[in-house]
Protein backbone atom coordinates (compact mmCIF):
# COMPACT_ATOMS: atom_id res chain seq x y z
CA UNK A 1 0.00 0.00 0.00
CA UNK A 2 2.68 2.33 0.87
CA UNK A 3 4.71 1.98 -2.41
CA UNK A 4 1.96 2.74 -4.90
CA UNK A 5 2.07 6.52 -4.90
CA UNK A 6 5.80 6.23 -5.72
CA UNK A 7 5.25 3.55 -8.43
CA UNK A 8 2.00 5.59 -10.16
CA UNK A 9 4.71 7.86 -11.27
CA UNK A 10 5.85 5.08 -13.64
CA UNK A 11 2.95 3.81 -15.03
CA UNK A 12 1.02 4.94 -17.75
CA UNK A 13 -1.46 6.79 -16.12
CA UNK A 14 1.12 9.18 -14.25
CA UNK A 15 0.98 13.22 -15.26
CA UNK A 16 4.53 12.97 -17.06
CA UNK A 17 3.46 9.65 -19.08
CA UNK A 18 -0.42 11.79 -19.51
CA UNK A 19 1.65 14.70 -20.99
CA UNK A 20 4.54 12.80 -23.04
CA UNK A 21 1.98 10.88 -24.44
CA UNK A 22 0.33 14.38 -25.88
CA UNK A 23 3.40 15.80 -26.83
CA UNK A 24 4.35 12.65 -28.76
CA UNK A 25 1.48 12.50 -31.02
CA UNK A 26 1.31 14.97 -34.01
CA UNK A 27 1.72 19.12 -32.88
CA UNK A 28 5.96 18.61 -32.30
CA UNK A 29 6.50 17.00 -35.74
CA UNK A 30 3.20 19.04 -37.47
CA UNK A 31 4.56 22.58 -36.25
CA UNK A 32 8.84 21.71 -36.74
CA UNK A 33 7.89 20.96 -39.88
CA UNK A 34 6.38 23.92 -41.05
CA UNK A 35 9.14 25.35 -39.48
CA UNK A 36 11.95 23.87 -41.49
CA UNK A 37 10.11 24.43 -44.30
CA UNK A 38 9.55 28.00 -43.78
CA UNK A 39 12.76 28.19 -43.11
CA UNK A 40 14.11 26.52 -46.35
CA UNK A 41 11.36 28.98 -48.20
CA UNK A 42 12.57 31.89 -47.00
CA UNK A 43 16.20 30.78 -48.04
CA UNK A 44 14.68 30.26 -51.65
CA UNK A 45 13.38 33.63 -51.89
CA UNK A 46 16.58 35.17 -50.56
CA UNK A 47 18.47 32.83 -53.17
CA UNK A 48 16.47 33.80 -55.90
CA UNK A 49 16.65 37.39 -55.46
CA UNK A 50 18.77 39.35 -58.34
CA UNK A 51 22.61 38.31 -56.87
CA UNK A 52 21.16 37.21 -53.33
CA UNK A 53 20.68 41.16 -52.39
CA UNK A 54 19.73 41.73 -49.01
CA UNK A 55 15.80 43.01 -47.92
CA UNK A 56 15.07 46.65 -47.11
CA UNK A 57 15.01 45.66 -43.88
CA UNK A 58 18.23 44.02 -43.88
CA UNK A 59 19.79 46.99 -45.01
CA UNK A 60 17.96 49.28 -42.62
CA UNK A 61 18.89 47.04 -39.51
CA UNK A 62 22.98 46.72 -40.37
CA UNK A 63 23.20 50.46 -41.25
CA UNK A 64 21.58 51.05 -38.07
CA UNK A 65 23.87 49.03 -35.81
CA UNK A 66 26.80 49.65 -37.83
CA UNK A 67 26.28 53.16 -37.10
CA UNK A 68 26.55 52.41 -33.38
CA UNK A 69 29.60 50.72 -33.22
CA UNK A 70 31.87 51.80 -30.29
CA UNK A 71 35.40 49.91 -28.43
CA UNK A 72 32.61 49.73 -25.90
CA UNK A 73 29.81 47.31 -27.49
CA UNK A 74 32.49 45.68 -29.50
CA UNK A 75 33.79 43.75 -26.38
CA UNK A 76 30.54 41.94 -25.65
CA UNK A 77 29.83 41.21 -29.68
CA UNK A 78 33.20 39.64 -29.83
CA UNK A 79 32.24 37.57 -26.91
CA UNK A 80 29.50 36.00 -28.09
CA UNK A 81 30.88 35.66 -31.32
CA UNK A 82 33.76 33.28 -29.60
CA UNK A 83 31.17 31.43 -27.13
CA UNK A 84 28.55 30.94 -29.81
CA UNK A 85 30.90 29.17 -32.55
CA UNK A 86 34.26 27.97 -33.01
CA UNK A 87 35.92 25.73 -30.77
CA UNK A 88 33.99 27.16 -27.67
CA UNK A 89 30.70 27.13 -29.27
CA UNK A 90 30.54 23.76 -31.61
CA UNK A 91 32.45 21.78 -28.98
CA UNK A 92 33.75 23.09 -25.69
CA UNK A 93 29.83 24.60 -24.71
CA UNK A 94 27.95 22.28 -25.77
CA UNK A 95 30.23 18.89 -24.45
CA UNK A 96 30.26 20.66 -20.50
CA UNK A 97 26.39 20.68 -20.87
CA UNK A 98 26.48 17.43 -21.53
CA UNK A 99 28.37 16.73 -19.18
CA UNK A 100 26.86 18.82 -16.49
CA UNK A 101 23.65 16.85 -17.81
CA UNK A 102 25.24 13.59 -17.31
CA UNK A 103 26.62 14.59 -13.78
CA UNK A 104 22.97 15.33 -12.78
CA UNK A 105 22.43 11.69 -13.80
CA UNK A 106 20.09 13.00 -16.37
CA UNK A 107 21.40 10.67 -19.16
CA UNK A 108 17.84 11.36 -21.64
CA UNK A 109 18.36 14.78 -21.39
CA UNK A 110 22.25 14.72 -22.23
CA UNK A 111 21.08 12.42 -25.61
CA UNK A 112 18.23 14.83 -26.52
CA UNK A 113 20.45 18.08 -26.09
CA UNK A 114 23.23 16.42 -27.93
CA UNK A 115 20.93 14.76 -30.87
CA UNK A 116 19.38 18.33 -31.49
CA UNK A 117 22.90 20.10 -31.18
CA UNK A 118 24.19 17.90 -33.94
CA UNK A 119 20.85 18.03 -36.42
CA UNK A 120 20.91 21.53 -36.06
CA UNK A 121 24.80 22.52 -36.54
CA UNK A 122 24.01 19.93 -39.57
CA UNK A 123 20.86 21.71 -41.21
CA UNK A 124 22.52 24.76 -40.73
CA UNK A 125 25.65 24.18 -42.60
CA UNK A 126 22.82 22.41 -45.54
CA UNK A 127 21.28 25.63 -46.06
CA UNK A 128 24.51 27.56 -46.02
CA UNK A 129 26.08 25.05 -48.81
CA UNK A 130 22.49 25.03 -51.10
CA UNK A 131 21.54 28.76 -50.77
CA UNK A 132 25.33 30.27 -50.82
CA UNK A 133 23.94 33.66 -49.39
CA UNK A 134 27.00 35.83 -49.61
CA UNK A 135 27.73 38.07 -46.11
CA UNK A 136 27.66 41.29 -45.66
CA UNK A 137 31.03 43.39 -46.63
CA UNK A 138 31.31 45.43 -43.51
CA UNK A 139 32.28 42.51 -41.35
CA UNK A 140 34.09 42.47 -38.11
CA UNK A 141 35.22 38.96 -38.00
CA UNK A 142 36.01 35.97 -40.10
CA UNK A 143 33.49 33.63 -40.87
CA UNK A 144 33.11 30.39 -42.92
CA UNK A 145 31.33 31.45 -46.67
CA UNK A 146 27.30 30.89 -46.69
CA UNK A 147 25.28 33.58 -44.71
CA UNK A 148 22.00 32.14 -44.33
CA UNK A 149 21.07 30.85 -41.98
CA UNK A 150 23.17 32.03 -38.87
CA UNK A 151 24.52 29.38 -37.01
CA UNK A 152 25.58 31.06 -33.87
CA UNK A 153 21.64 31.92 -33.57
CA UNK A 154 20.59 28.64 -34.15
CA UNK A 155 22.99 26.95 -31.92
CA UNK A 156 21.52 29.46 -29.33
CA UNK A 157 17.86 29.26 -29.91
CA UNK A 158 18.64 24.95 -30.13
CA UNK A 159 20.00 25.18 -26.50
CA UNK A 160 17.67 27.83 -24.96
CA UNK A 161 14.60 25.53 -25.89
CA UNK A 162 16.24 22.06 -25.08
CA UNK A 163 17.30 23.58 -21.56
CA UNK A 164 13.91 25.21 -20.93
CA UNK A 165 12.27 21.80 -21.90
CA UNK A 166 14.04 20.03 -19.91
CA UNK A 167 14.41 21.99 -16.96
CA UNK A 168 11.25 23.85 -17.17
CA UNK A 169 12.16 26.88 -14.84
CA UNK A 170 10.74 30.66 -16.07
CA UNK A 171 14.63 31.70 -15.23
CA UNK A 172 15.45 29.49 -17.81
CA UNK A 173 13.69 30.37 -20.41
CA UNK A 174 14.12 33.92 -19.45
CA UNK A 175 17.47 33.43 -19.71
CA UNK A 176 16.89 31.74 -22.64
CA UNK A 177 15.30 33.98 -24.73
CA UNK A 178 18.15 36.87 -23.43
CA UNK A 179 20.89 35.09 -24.81
CA UNK A 180 19.07 34.02 -28.42
CA UNK A 181 18.31 38.27 -28.78
CA UNK A 182 21.96 38.88 -28.03
CA UNK A 183 23.29 36.11 -30.12
CA UNK A 184 20.75 37.68 -32.53
CA UNK A 185 21.63 41.30 -32.42
CA UNK A 186 25.55 40.86 -32.15
CA UNK A 187 25.70 38.56 -35.30
CA UNK A 188 23.79 41.33 -37.29
CA UNK A 189 26.03 44.25 -35.15
CA UNK A 190 29.27 42.84 -36.39
CA UNK A 191 28.05 42.28 -40.14
CA UNK A 192 28.07 39.25 -40.23
CA UNK A 193 24.90 38.25 -40.83
CA UNK A 194 21.34 40.11 -42.21
CA UNK A 195 18.74 40.21 -40.08
CA UNK A 196 17.19 37.77 -41.96
CA UNK A 197 19.63 35.47 -41.35
CA UNK A 198 19.41 35.29 -37.63
CA UNK A 199 15.67 34.97 -37.89
CA UNK A 200 16.26 32.16 -39.50
CA UNK A 201 18.69 30.35 -37.52
CA UNK A 202 16.55 31.48 -34.29
CA UNK A 203 13.36 29.21 -36.48
CA UNK A 204 15.31 26.36 -37.37
CA UNK A 205 17.20 25.99 -34.13
CA UNK A 206 13.90 26.50 -32.09
CA UNK A 207 11.88 23.86 -34.33
CA UNK A 208 14.93 21.27 -34.52
CA UNK A 209 14.54 21.33 -30.39
CA UNK A 210 10.80 21.29 -30.81
CA UNK A 211 10.71 18.17 -33.14
CA UNK A 212 13.68 16.41 -31.24
CA UNK A 213 11.63 16.29 -28.02
CA UNK A 214 8.78 14.18 -29.61
CA UNK A 215 9.85 10.88 -29.18
CA UNK A 216 12.05 11.64 -26.30
CA UNK A 217 9.78 13.39 -23.86
CA UNK A 218 8.37 10.71 -21.89
CA UNK A 219 11.36 9.60 -21.18
CA UNK A 220 13.22 12.55 -20.29
CA UNK A 221 9.88 13.98 -18.53
CA UNK A 222 10.07 10.63 -16.56
CA UNK A 223 13.53 11.41 -15.68
CA UNK A 224 13.36 14.76 -14.65
CA UNK A 225 10.57 13.38 -11.69
CA UNK A 226 12.79 10.96 -11.05
CA UNK A 227 15.44 13.77 -10.36
CA UNK A 228 13.65 15.98 -8.65
CA UNK A 229 12.04 13.42 -6.42
CA UNK A 230 15.60 12.53 -5.30
CA UNK A 231 16.96 15.75 -4.95
CA UNK A 232 13.86 16.71 -2.56
CA UNK A 233 13.13 13.58 -1.04
CA UNK A 234 10.16 15.30 1.61
CA UNK A 235 8.17 15.92 -1.49
CA UNK A 236 8.45 12.48 -2.78
CA UNK A 237 7.66 10.77 0.71
CA UNK A 238 4.81 13.23 0.68
CA UNK A 239 1.94 10.81 -0.80
CA UNK A 240 3.17 8.33 1.79
CA UNK A 241 2.96 10.30 4.63
CA UNK A 242 -0.62 10.66 4.16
Amino acid sequence: MTAHPLKKNNDASSPAARQAARISRRWPLVSGGMGILLVAALGAIIAYRENNLPFSFDLAFLGELVEHRSAFWNVPALLMNNIGGGIIGTFVVPLAIILILLVLRMKWAALYFAIATIVSAGLVQLLKNLYERPRPHDILVASDPGSFPSGHTANAATMAVVLSLVLRRVWVWAAGVLYTIIMLLSRTYLGAHWLSDTIGGLVLGSVVAVIVWAPLAHRVMTERERHRGSVRPHEAGHPINR
